[in-house]
Parts: C-alpha cells; sequence; structure tokens
C-alpha cells in the first residue's frame, strides 16, 4: 500500500497545464445538468452524500470502491473534478493525510483558499487516537464504524450540501431525515446484539487496528496486527504480540477486511488455531451489486457477520 507520489504527482500537475486553462472557463457552478457538483474522497462518504443529496447532486468518489483511503494516488481526472467540483467532502481524522495526497490535491485545485467550499464530514465525532508508540498524537480516522458517527457524517453532509445549494434545502433535510432514522435502528439493534454476548465472546481481532470506535460502540475489545494501513503490516514483532492477546483472551474468532492483504491474518489463524470466520468491511463499501455495497449495508454486514463468527 506505500506508493511513490512524486511520479504520480508530476504528472498530475502537467496535467493541470490543460485541465485548469479549460476547467476555469468551461465551469458552471454544477448547473450544466442541473446538479450540484460533488467530490468525495472515498467511497463511503460518496454513499452517504448520495443519501442525502438523491437526485440534486452529481458525486465523484477519488478513491475507487475496495482502494485503500490512507495512501492514495490521484489521477489528473481526479484533479479536474475537484477543480469543477462546488463542493468537496472528506473525512479528515488522519485518513487522508499519507503521502500528503489529499492537500496536494487541493491545492493543485485551486480549492485550498480558506473560501473554498471544502467540508470535513467527522467534524463532532468523539476522537480516538492511535496507541502505538510514536503514532499517540495520531487521530484514528475510522469513526465511520460505528453507526452513530455515521449519523453525524450524514448531518454534516446534510448541512454542507444546503449551503452549497439552498434552493434544495427542504430535500436536503427529507432526505436526511429519513436516511437518519434508518441508521439509528440500526445502531440500535447493533447495541441489542452484543449486549447479549457472554463477556468472553466479545473479542474483535482484525488485521487493522480500525475497529476501535465500533468496539466501544458495541461493547467489544478490539484486538489487530498492525494499528493503521500506513504503518508496516504483518512484522515479526507485530505477530508476536498478537499471538499473545489472541490466546491469552481465548479469542473465538478472527475477521479479515475487504481491503487488506490476507496473509498476515491467516498466519495468525494457523499460529492460534483460532478460525477466520468472516470478511468485514472497513475502508470501502463493496463494488454495485455485492455485498457491502451502501454504507448502510457495509454496517449491517459487519454487525451481523461479526456477531454470527463470536457466536458460532
Amino acid at each position: 500500500m506505500k506508493k511513490v507520489f512524486a511520479i504520480r504527482l508530476t504528472a498530475v500537475l502537467l496535467a493541470l497545464i490543460v485541465i485548469t486553462g479549460c476547467s476555469t472557463k468551461n465551469h458552471h457552478s454544477g448547473k450544466d445538468d442541473g446538479k450540484l457538483k460533488v467530490v468525495t474522497t472515498y467511497s463511503i462518504l460518496y454513499d452517504i452524500v448520495k443519501e442525502v443529496g438523491r437526485q440534486h447532486v452529481s458525486i465523484h468518489s477519488i478513491v475507487p470502491i475496495g482502494t485503500d483511503p490512507h495512501e492514495f494516488d490521484p489521477l489528473p481526472k481526479d484533479v479536474q473534478h475537484t477543480a469543477d467540483a462546488d463542493l468537496v467532502l472528506y473525512n479528515g481524522l488522519n485518513l487522508e493525510t499519507g503521502n500528503g495526497w489529499f492537500q496536494k490535491l487541493l491545492e493543485s485545485s485551486g480549492k485550498d483558499g480558506g473560501d473554498a467550499p471544502v467540508a470535513e464530514l467527522s467534524k463532532g465525532v468523539t476522537v480516538k487516537h492511535l496507541s502505538s508508540a510514536g503514532l499517540k498524537s495520531q487521530q484514528d480516522p475510522h469513526a465511520w464504524l460505528n453507526v452513530e458517527n455515521g449519523i453525524i457524517y450524514a448531518k454534516n453532509a446534510r448541512d454542507a450540501l444546503i449551503k452549497a445549494d439552498p434552493a434544495h434545502k427542504e430535500d436536503y433535510k427529507k432526505n436526511a431525515a429519513a436516511y437518519i432514522k434508518k441508521l439509528q435502528a440500526l445502531h440500535d439493534e447493533a447495541k441489542e446484539k452484543y449486549s447479549q454476548l457472554p463477556d468472553d465472546r466479545k473479542l474483535l481481532v482484525t488485521s487493522e487496528g480500525a475497529f476501535k470506535y465500533f468496539a466501544d460502540a458495541y461493547g467489544l475489545t478490539a484486538g489487530y496486527i498492525w494499528e493503521i494501513n500506513t504503518e508496516s503490516e504483518g512484522t515479526p514483532g507485530q505477530m508476536k504480540r498478537i499471538i499473545h492477546f489472541v490466546k491469552d483472551h481465548r479469542v473465538p474468532a478472527l475477521f479479515l477486511e475487504t481491503s487488506v492483504d490476507r496473509r498476515s491474518l491467516e498466519s495468525l489463524s494457523e499460529e492460534t488455531g483460532v478460525p477466520i470466520k468472516g470478511k468485514v468491511f472497513t475502508d470501502s463499501i463493496g463494488k454495485q451489486g455485492e455485498d457491502g455495497d451502501s454504507y448502510y449495508k457495509m454496517m449491517k454486514w459487519n454487525i451481523d457477520t461479526i456477531y454470527k463468527g463470536l457466536t458460532s
């Protein structure tokens, strides 16, 4: 997942010579097709904004479905979409900082000014921090894995869309209210479901330590091989630590994320004899038509899959 950014960035900047010359002349505030032009940094935000904006928005997700957003190399088309956007929405909380790709993208597309329409959808969540040595000052970005925080994201999306497009304020409010009601019901269902687990089963082990917010919301203890995808992954020290954790706590199941290399978790399973009981979604929704192909569906999938794995 560690990519060389300099070469791609050079290509992007060269493309800007053409892009900025065209987009500034042909940009019509998103009204050429009657829709507000919105850019989101990755697929989970894309889906949340789609639910709130519906027919009034045209959305481009910079990071493709199934791709890790921690470190990403934007393409020239991403710069063009961002330059042309009426609104840019990002997660924050240390997510888009890998290689500095997001800040460079904003600068390249002219969206880094204080008056640019750029909004952070995680604003207002109770932030958790990383715990690994040397990383403790960094925020854990995976707030969306607590559905209650997903509701905050939806509210922030609603407010950003209303500010950018006040003519459709009532529709954005109506869409958001219906979506939030659906998410709240899912959150309540998860809390009830996990409250029934015996204490010795409330253990969630994955490859990346992305489930702190999920574990805290639903009463679990989270374990992991590495803490965040910008770290080294599956080092001998990390493996030794998690093997002890799994054995000492008699962890009943392991869960594999859809967006990481499976080899480290498979090694952990072989070393401890603990089975991998299912796949879970972390940094991306599923591809259209497949499992977890919306934020609601990915969280419903995670809640059900983890519960079933811990009880079987």
